[in-house]
């Protein structure tokens, strides 16, 4: 069940960064916006490579390297995710198990960007004072007849706006991952996190 959430979460985020008319005029400076116009990007570039709807892991991560990426600050999302086991990682651990979590992310769901089709996504009003640095954007998406509400969580940073975390049917990514991490800390350290992760990442890109 959690497996078939996350799939689906992945496939939603995709979805959503995709499923907009090619051509709408944005304001990339709002938290909205600026979803919108990646979206714009990523459906180009799906619709033209064969190789990414067949499912080619080298260019799935490579697109989401060049257009989605960008947007999301994955430092935020590990530094989160770890909570206060963060603190006690070396800064190399930290910027190691970032790279790897974010590898392990994009491993396990790059079958996602072979299944986007015509799936539809509807965004809620958007309404933000001029104030807030953290906001969340509130949407849903239409998949085979059921409609799947999803949120995104942003926070301003000198660049833009960027992505953080995820909400689909209740559950933020952060809290999925969280007590995995804080599990595998426990038992094994800040280094057994990061050999877990790196041998998930070597077993998925090898088939196991």
């Amino acid at each position: 069940m959690l497996n078939n959430l996350l799939r689906f979460s992945f496939i939603a985020v995709l979805v959503s960064f995709c499923g907009l008319a090619a051509g709408q005029a944005e304001d990339v400076n709002s938290p909205d916006g600026m979803i919108r116009m990646v979206t714009q990007q990523v459906l180009t570039e799906i619709k033209s490579d064969k190789e990414i709807q067949a499912g080619n892991l080298t260019r799935i991560t490579e697109l989401v390297n060049q257009k989605i990426l960008p947007y999301i600050d994955f430092n935020r999302t590990t530094r989160l995710v770890m909570g206060r086991y963060w603190a006690s990682a070396t800064p190399q651990q930290q910027q190691q198990i970032t790279e790897q979590f974010k590898l392990l992310l994009i491993h396990t769901y790059s079958g996602a960007l072979a299944q986007v089709r015509d799936q539809q996504m509807t965004y809620q009003p958007f309404r933000s004072s001029p104030t807030d640095t953290d906001v969340i954007v509130r949407s849903s998406v239409v998949n085979n007849d059921k409609t799947i509400e999803l949120d995104y969580r942003l926070y301003k940073t000198p660049n833009g706006w960027r992505v953080y975390d995820l909400n689909i049917l209740g559950v933020w990514l952060i809290q999925v991952y969280k007590q995995q991490f804080a599990d595998q800390i426990a038992q094994h350290g800040v280094d057994g996190l990061l050999d877990f992760l790196t041998q998930r990442n070597q077993q998925i890109t090898t088939g196991g």
